[in-house]
């Protein structure tokens, strides 16, 4: 099926199940574990208050991302917006400027989440840092814009290490971003 961006947003809200759109194409949202959507949200809960300090919002996995006008349409894990949120229509699920996207990855995800979506992502003038999360492993990299336009990295590994979004002045402890995780209890227990 070939649609334009039009008719993806027309089909895309009245599905039932998310949808991101690239060039003409759709495809179906993988629906996340629970080890996926606990860390995302363990992020967003440690990240909630250190953002009403600096004029900017979160969102989550609801909300659909626009990196241009043909797309692609995503579907980040976690969006944080500095100041006023700038949507495509009333409809305000569709928005064109966030600062900083975190995506959680597993192993089945992470080339397409560091190849094709980070080439698109970085289209966003707006887009200031990007994270990669893993879902298998206590590990996060952290991608910032340099005034440059050059992207510096930066790994943080193991539950007793912590990363840092500058763009929020936020430390993100692994040990808050994993806890609960099944891979670490599962580790925990010898197994």
């Amino acid at each position: 099926m070939h649609l334009t961006p039009e008719e993806y947003l027309v089909y895309d809200r009245a599905s039932a199940k998310k949808q991101e759109y690239y060039h003409g194409q759709i495809w179906a949202m993988d629906g996340a574990n629970f080890d996926h959507a606990l860390i995302a949200c363990n992020v967003a809960f440690h990240l909630e208050p250190a953002l009403k300090d600096h004029a900017s919002v979160f969102v989550g996995s609801n909300v659909r991302v626009q990196v241009s006008p043909q797309g692609p349409f995503t579907y980040p894990d976690v969006a944080i917006v500095y100041g006023e949120p700038q949507y495509l229509d009333e409809k305000r699920d569709t928005l064109l400027n966030p600062s900083v996207v975190l995506e959680v990855f597993s192993k089945s995800t992470e080339a397409h989440l560091r190849g094709f979506k980070f080439t698109q992502y970085r289209k966003l003038p707006s887009l200031t840092e990007y994270a990669l999360i893993s879902q298998y492993e206590a590990r996060i990299e952290v991608f910032q814009r340099r005034p440059s336009g050059h992207w510096l990295s930066a790994d943080a590994v193991g539950t007793t290490s912590r990363c840092y979004l500058s763009s929020v002045r936020c430390p993100l402890p692994l040990s808050v971003v994993y806890a609960g995780a099944e891979f670490l209890s599962v580790r925990t227990r010898g197994v």
